[in-house]
């Protein structure tokens, strides 16, 4: 039963005490109608088409009596038979078993995995003595393992399957209530030769808008398809709120939302694409935010889109305003409100950007205003459409133009592997760097990092400045002596205490007069020769905190991507042990993100915001020290920044060992306590990781159920 214009993707019965039926597929032409025979008898029951493509997904609820089951068409008059089944109760019980042990089988596996690692581990660190003092902690460890690691525990948003399932679980809206603040709100849509079902869809779906106060600003581009212009005159008929300009002359999309923008009345303006959905709440979220605060000038909410199946897909969980997130992507995209005096004033929509025409419209916009509100929200869902080097080359474009009206000297690249953008900041003045290395002996270690700092590096006015913290064997204080002989620009501080790596720190920067920082641990080898010219131009930015590097464990995966506060406890990072050239979501490994924090084992600030936030917390002896500095040069208004294209290896804690005593493990805890007492807010919302996330596993959805 196959046709050319009718496919079935999947299909089956489900179910063991409730059969339930699915179908999902495709169809190619304009008019048809589906009809179901259940044991030969015609059912009244009607498909469901999914908005925004050519797909249909059916779902009827069966009874046991319900032996034969056909799905039939109608093209033309004449019926094509497209699918028989059987619904027989041995085959979901058959299915349903091999789901189930499927599933066990993957379990097992990662109880298994996890236990083999602990086992390496307790080996390797005790030879199996473990002291009893310990055991409830790794007990409690192994526990956090399996569940972080069992893939039942979370739902992978970038599996369709998985985020519709969290979908139907999870997704609620408030009950709404009575707002006092109601503006005007202008729905802008240029209109061009666009199939009626999918105008239709996109127009109803603002007319079921539970927020009213809005009206509907569509400009036909000069459309050559009659369906188009018949449909908009059929809307401009239905509701007073709808209006509608033809254009005389084919001008693009700029000039034609340009034109909607014109005959908007609203205080703000709502960007829309002519074949996408917005949630029936959309605007009453957005207005609800003003409510809150009428000073917000611009806000964004989440979205998705619709995959060939016409499944809810690619959800993109957005982080709140990251100002160098939006120099690499579009991150912001739909769906976003602006206030129109704003517009009025940049005026519009630039024609020659078609593409990445709201790209160059977003810079624009956030260069008059930091009123920037996020709602992390699926408020808007868009059809999946294939990139193009055109639109690419566009954005390029207007980044280009941002940094010159910005008076910023810098180059912009594309990245060789994603569509996305980052940026060559140019070296002005050639500025000092302290690079500040913390040693205590392991001369072979400390060594390879010297030679790769020393060998590779490409920039030159720079100083290592060493600090000994009580080393004691010879080999040591005969590698400071050597490189003391061989550069002028080498020096060794000592800092005889007990190990305090906020101290430590602080100490040598007290010591240097450099314009910038960069604190790095002796067990790092660099591998990008500029690696300091690309660190420089980041925090040379007058709004840039923090600048960490991409470090990489010596097998090329991933040890520091980003930090998310908040994760796993205090802080973790981000896409550990994923392979060096791993294309992740939004190319977060390949070119600059906003993240909350960046690890201390490379990091550069300048010298200036280091004094003011007044360095390394002392308190704070091992562990968190740099998460706090963070965050701390976060409540000065400043951005921390992820730069992936500066790569360095990372050995990992060679040089103070690993937190197994006793008395190591305290000190841990009350690290921690003083982290969650002191920043207790920023660790439950971090405002770089969308709130839909998992704080349990990085850039997954949570199963709640599960932690009860």
């Amino acid at each position: 039963m196959k046709y050319d214009f009718i496919a079935i993707i999947s299909q089956g019965i489900t179910g063991i005490k409730n059969p339930l039926l699915q179908i999902v597929g495709s169809v190619e032409v304009e008019d048809y109608k589906f009809v179901l025979y259940i044991d030969g008898k015609k059912t009244d029951y009607e498909f469901r088409m999914i908005l925004g493509a050519d797909q249909f997904v059916l779902e009827k609820e069966l009874t046991e009596k319900d032996k034969k089951i056909e799905l039939k068409i109608i093209v033309d008059g004449k019926e094509y038979p497209v699918s028989r089944l059987k619904n027989r109760k041995f085959s979901r019980i058959n299915n349903k078993i091999k789901g189930r042990l499927k599933k066990y089988f993957k379990k097992a596996g990662v109880v298994f995995g996890v236990l083999g690692r602990g086992i390496k581990h307790m080996w390797k660190e005790y030879h199996f003595l473990i002291p009893i003092s310990l055991w409830g902690k790794y007990l409690k460890e192994l526990k956090i393992r399996i569940r972080l690691h069992d893939s039942n525990s979370f739902y992978n948003p970038f599996n369709t399957t998985d985020y519709n399932d969290w979908l139907k679980k999870y997704e609620k809206f408030e009950e709404e209530k009575e707002l006092k603040y109601k503006p005007l709100i202008s729905i802008v849509i240029p209109v061009y030769n666009i199939g009626k079902k999918y105008l239709s869809a996109c127009i109803d779906s603002i007319l079921e808008q539970t927020y009213d106060n809005y009206e509907i600003c569509l400009v036909d581009d000069c459309s050559t398809k009659k369906e188009t212009k018949d449909t908009l005159k059929e809307y401009e008929k239905k509701d007073k709120r709808i209006k509608v300009k033809y254009r005389k002359k084919n001008g693009h999309i700029s000039r034609a939302t340009n034109d909607a923008i014109e005959m908007a009345t609203g205080e703000f303006i709502a960007l829309m694409d002519n074949d996408d959905t917005l949630s029936p709440h959309a605007l009453y979220e957005m207005v609800k935010v003003l409510n809150d605060d009428k000073s917000i000038d611009m806000i964004y909410s989440d979205e998705d889109k619709l995959d060939l199946n016409g499944r809810r897909c690619d959800p993109n969980f957005k982080s709140d305003f990251a100002p160098d997130s939006l120099l690499s992507s579009n991150y912001i995209c739909h769906f976003t409100m602006l206030r129109k005096s704003i517009l009025d004033e940049i005026k519009g929509f630039r024609v020659g950007y078609e593409g990445a025409q709201d790209y160059d419209l977003f810079l624009r916009f956030t260069e008059k205003t930091d009123k920037i509100y996020h709602i992390p929200k699926i408020l808007y869902h868009w059809r999946m459409v294939e990139g193009s080097t055109s639109m690419v080359e566009c954005g390029k474009k207007a980044l280009e133009d941002a940094l010159k009206r910005r008076k910023i000297n810098g180059k912009v690249k594309i990245s060789k592997d994603c569509p996305y953008y980052y940026i060559e900041y140019d070296v002005v003045k050639n500025p000092k760097v302290s690079i500040i290395i913390p040693t205590k002996d392991l001369a072979d270690t400390t060594r390879t990092c010297l030679e790769s700092v020393y060998e590779k590096t490409t920039y030159k006015n720079y100083e290592v400045v060493v600090v000994n913290n009580n080393s004691e064997k010879k080999e040591t204080f005969k590698l400071f002596d050597e490189y003391k002989k061989k550069y002028d620009n080498f020096k060794v501080i000592d800092a005889n205490f007990e190990f305090n790596y906020s101290k430590i720190n602080n100490l040598a920067v007290s010591k240097t007069k450099s314009d910038y920082i960069v604190l790095l641990n002796n067990d790092i080898e660099v591998i990008t020769p500029n690696w300091l010219e690309i660190m420089i131009g980041y925090a040379s930015q007058d709004h840039i905190g923090a600048v960490g590097a991409k470090l990489l464990y010596p097998d090329d995966t991933v040890q520091h991507g980003g930090v998310v506060l908040g994760l796993g406890g205090v802080a973790s990072h981000t896409y550990v042990g994923v392979d060096r050239n791993s294309i992740v979501w939004g190319g977060r490994l390949s070119v600059p993100y906003n993240y909350s924090a960046v690890t201390a084992a490379c990091l550069m600030v300048s010298r200036k915001k280091y004094n003011e936030v007044k360095g390394l917390d002392e308190e704070l002896q091992v562990a968190y020290n740099d998460i706090d500095f963070n965050i701390r040069l976060l409540k000065k208004g400043y951005y921390n920044v992820f730069v992936p294209m500066a790569e360095l290896y990372h050995y990992e804690s060679k040089s103070r060992g690993r937190d197994t005593t006793k008395e190591k493990y305290k000190r841990f805890v009350y690290e921690v306590n003083i982290m969650t007492d002191k920043w207790e807010k920023e660790l439950l919302r971090d405002r770089f990781y969308n709130p839909n996330f998992s704080l349990r596993k990085c850039y997954m959805l949570d199963k709640k159920e599960k932690l009860k």
